[in-house]
Formats: C-alpha cells, structure tokens, sequence
C-alpha cells in the first residue's frame, strides 16, 4: 500500500506504522502465512485516509437511528439497551486516520485474520476442532497519519455493514459526558511493558479496552456481566512491546522505530553459523552438533543439539539414560547425574520477540526454543492470559506454558577436544 505522495516519488518506501506478530507462531503459520492469515501483519499508511470517528448519537427507535443502522454507507455501533431502546453512535469519515481490523472473521473488513493458537501445533489440521473464543471482528486499530503515527486500539470491528452490535448481554453503560461505551464478549486485554521493548524491560498490568477505548480493570473473569473499574491515569496508545489479547491469540505490537533495533534474520542467522562454526560436541558421543537452517525449523536432524532441562548439558541424540519408572519422559544426564526431561533444541526464528541482539545461550523449558538471555528473561516473567480467568508464562515461539523454577535454562556447550 502507497502513500499518495509516492506518485511524485516513487523511490519512497510507505510509511510503516508498525507490526503485528501473532505469539506461538516461530516465523510463519506451520501450512505457511496465506494472504491475510499469516504470523505477522505490516501495517502502512494506507493510500487514501480510511479512519472514522463518532458524530451523531440517536437514541432508541427514531427512524434515523434505524436509517443509520441500514445505511451500508455509514459506520455506526449500535448498543442495544432492553427491547424497546437502542442508542445508535454514528461515525464519520476522519482524513487524518487510517484503520484497520482484526478478527477470526475472512470477510473483507478484517485486514489480519488471526484464528486461535494451539500450543506447539505444527500443522493447522491441529487448530480446527477447537472451539473458537476469538471474536470474527474482535479490534481495531487506529493510527494517525501524520508523525508519530500514534497508533491506538478499540475494542470490536465494524462488519460487511459497517455496524458494530453491543447486544442485550454485553457490558455497556453510558459515560459522564452522554456518550455510550461497552466491553466485548470476551473482551480485549492489552498489556504495555515497562521501559518499552528493550533489555530493560518488565511487564506492565494487564488492562481491558472499551468499544470507544477507555481502560479498565480487568472483569473478574472474561465475559462477566460487571466491567472493572476505570483505569484514567492509562490509555489506549499502543507502544513498542504492547500486547494485545483476543482471548485465544496474543498479538505483540512493534513500532516500526522499535523494530528499526531488533536483529534481523540475517544475523540471527549469523548467529546459528557462529555457534556451528565453534563446532560444538556431544560430550559422550564426541560427534559434531549444528543447529539446522532456520527453514527447517520443525524436522528433528540427526546433528541437532538436544538438552537435558534440568541442568543445560547439550548433547547429541542418544538412547540410553530413560527412567523406565517416570514413563521414559525423564532422563539421567551422563556428565552430572542430574534427572529431567531431554529435549531438541530449536532457534528462535522470530526477530520481533527479541528484547536484545545478545547471542543465543538460553533455552525456554520444556520446549527448547533458544535465544538471547535478555529475551527468555523477559517473556517468562509475562502472565499471558490462558482459557477465561488463569494466567501463565509461556514460549513467545511455541506458545508452551514454561515449567521449571525460571521457566529457561542456560545451556551448557562442550567445544570440540582437538
């Protein structure tokens, strides 16, 4: 998508607002990234404004308020109070914005379709007998036009019929200055780190964003009838690191400034041939480990690193070692004895969840996801939100929940005897 100042300039690349990365996904959807459903979403400035904001309000059944719900041509939201009231909210265009949605749903309004994510699945036949919580137009995401393109998020998309419908069963109340304002079924959660999306950063509290985008605490559980309480001091203003929950995917949100600074593939690909190219070995098997490419990211290769989780001893694929009486899961390692689960070690292959450009010397557990110190520190320190009301840390490349004391562990290398 062009700006309209590149017909004149056509060097210019679009303005970049930002990116949206689903969590759980280590690069791209395990069948591929199709269209508008894929692991990340790029979101340009769009050719022509197609942001909108609230004007006229009509209450209950006036012939207008029926007109602007049939009227295909105009946005409105619509919150149904009893039978006999409906408030209508209509919306008009505003030049200085551009929107765009987020939902379960394909039809054309939603520009990121995003479905729900099933820890560690590899392939999307895994996904499709679940039960969805996700709502078809669940968010949108509003950015302004002109610098900074701040970028903020609003409960519930519009539909085919530009309509957004608060039924009588969602939350929603009318605010001090007349206006109307709601909470979606299972609501929109957002969370900003502390210190942005740095080596420094810590989680933030985890908040709910209103239809119009005021904050609150969270419900006591997803889709209780009572909203929390309003949070003034806190806005709807996404920043670098934000996370955006849709109660069955959490998206991380990275401004094109913060991603300017995150490593790139290509050195986190220098970064797998630098661990190879020390020619790290199995201590007991004495054979030379690598990691593989970052394209074969889910076939276990005979020279592949695994891990005993307990202490970080990398070795090479071996049999001996099981705990018979602990089902086989559990392992001895040979170099300390120490007892725990054995598993592959992957790279993490998804720039964007990188806090730092540090080497890759940890591994999340139980999964094995390796990346930078910095980066395992921080995401097992995150409560993403699980199921309607339990929180727990989890791999940002798998989705796993993290078990053990720290949820990662360092990794201990034998370099080659030579």
């Amino acid at each position: 998508m062009f700006s309209p100042d590149q017909e004149n300039h056509p060097s210019k690349s679009p303005v970049k607002y930002g990116e949206l990365i689903v969590l759980g996904y280590n690069g791209s959807l395990p069948n591929g990234d199709r269209g508008r459903r894929k692991s990340r979403f790029a979101l340009f400035k769009r050719p022509k404004a197609n942001g909108v904001k609230p004007s006229t309000v009509h209450i209950a059944c006036t012939p207008q308020a029926a007109k602007a719900i049939s009227n295909k041509d105009q946005h409105s939201i619509s919150y149904t109070l009893s039978r006999a009231q409906t408030v209508v909210v209509e919306y008009t265009h505003d030049s200085n914005t551009d929107m765009f949605q987020i939902g379960r749903s394909t039809e054309s309004p939603i520009d990121f379709v995003v479905t729900d994510t099933v820890p560690g699945s590899q392939s999307n036949s895994d996904t499709q007998s679940v039960q969805s919580t996700i709502s078809r137009f669940a968010c949108r995401i509003i950015c302004e036009r002109n610098p900074p393109f701040t970028a903020r998020i609003y409960a519930a998309g519009f539909d085919s019929s530009k309509n957004i419908f608060l039924g009588e069963k969602a939350a929603k109340w009318k605010t001090a200055d007349g206006q109307m304002d709601g909470l979606t079924t299972n609501g929109v959660l957002v969370m900003h780190p502390r210190n942005g999306f740095t080596e420094d950063s810590k989680p933030g509290v985890w908040r709910e964003i209103s239809v119009c985008g005021n904050v609150f605490s969270l419900r006591e559980t997803r889709s209780a009838q009572q909203r929390g309480k309003m949070v003034e001091i806190e806005t709807n203003q996404l920043q670098d690191g934000s996370l955006i929950d849709l109660c069955g995917a959490t998206l991380l949100w990275r401004t094109a400034e913060g991603l300017s600074h995150t490593p790139t593939v290509k050195h986190l690909e220098a970064l797998r041939q630098e661990i190879n190219a020390a020619r790290p070995q199995c201590p007991v098997g004495f054979n030379t480990l690598a990691f593989p490419s970052m394209k074969r990211k889910d076939v276990v290769d005979e020279k592949q690193p695994w891990v005993y989780l307990n202490c970080g001893h990398v070795h090479g694929y071996h049999n001996w070692g099981n705990k018979e009486e602990r089902d086989g899961k559990d392992r001895e390692c040979p170099m300390c004895r120490s007892v725990g689960p054995y598993v592959p070690l992957w790279l993490g292959c998804e720039a964007g969840f990188y806090v730092d450009a540090g080497p890759p010397t940890h591994a999340f557990s139980p999964c094995g996801h390796v990346c930078s110190e910095k980066t395992t520190a921080y995401w097992s320190q995150i409560p993403l939100p699980h199921g309607t009301h339990t929180f727990h840390a989890a791999c940002p490349f798998c989705a796993h929940q993290l078990a053990g004391e720290q949820g990662y562990i360092r990794l201990i290398f034998q370099g080659p005897l030579d």
